[in-house]
């Protein structure tokens, strides 16, 4: 297995594209740390699910809006396996804000939506640092959106904060180089996840009838292209859009 004795965090695992990349990931050797915020029952059902499969993974409470638990959390994996080789920056928060709803886009959505989807993997990667870079080097794989590349997704805010993502992920392969590789994974809509079922109607509809592949995104793409990333050793700074080739992402 290619990630025998790695050690990987995965935020959101109790997701369903979290779950996805915590499974693959599992899959292939990796002990799988999977946080939540508050859906344990779900984190605890990836954490079954990668042992059962013969893999090792635990359940880690993380609210990542909180600097000093994100510091909690990293602590808590170096006491434990001593090292931490793969970052997942996979939560994230949203809420369905038409565009042109500007009044609807409040302060404290925005304040929530930037904290939650770009501060919060712009801390976790400084906690991780220091363990990233150590055992050879590590990975940071930040989960963005097509709606960071082309306007449009479930608000202006995470739009907005996924594009600071994708350039977040830039900065930090520059920041972290040479030990750590850090890439990004940026999905379109993803059929029946808690993210999609968010999304105004016409605008799902649209992204179905745009994917010039027939299809959208699946979780298990994603998850593979995770994968994909956290084995290679010449991969650093890329978003890869993973959305069915649909024409306004395509940069």
């Amino acid at each position: 297995m290619q990630l025998t004795s790695k050690v990987a965090l995965v935020t959101g695992g109790s997701g369903d594209i979290g779950g996805a990349i915590a499974r693959v990931l599992g899959e292939q050797g990796a002990h799988v740390v999977v946080s939540y915020v508050s859906a344990l029952e779900a984190a605890q059902q990836t954490q079954a699910d990668i042992v059962a499969a013969g893999g090792s993974a635990s359940c880690q409470q993380l609210d990542q809006r909180d600097p000093e638990a994100i510091e909690v959390v990293i602590e808590s994996i170096e006491s434990t396996h001593g090292r931490l080789d793969i970052v997942v920056n996979n939560a994230a928060w949203n809420i369905g804000i038409p565009f042109p709803d500007l009044q609807a886009l409040t302060p404290d959505i925005w304040d929530r939506v930037l904290e939650t989807n770009l501060r919060a993997p712009f801390l976790l990667a400084r906690a991780a640092a220091p363990l990233l870079k150590a055992d050879g080097g590590g990975h940071i794989v930040n989960i963005s959106s097509a709606g960071g590349i082309s306007p449009g997704s479930s608000s202006i805010a995470y739009s907005s904060s996924k594009a600071g993502l994708n350039h977040l992920t830039r900065c930090l392969a520059v920041a972290m180089a040479p030990e750590v590789a850090v890439n990004c994974v940026a999905p379109g809509l993803v059929e029946e996840t808690r993210m999609a079922k968010r999304l105004p109607d016409a605008m799902a509809e649209g992204a179905r009838r745009q994917a010039v592949l027939g299809r959208v995104g699946q979780a298990q793409d994603i998850a593979a292209q995770v994968l994909t990333f956290v084995t290679s050793t010449s991969i650093s700074g890329q978003t890869m859009v993973v959305d069915g080739g649909m024409p306004g992402a395509m940069r």
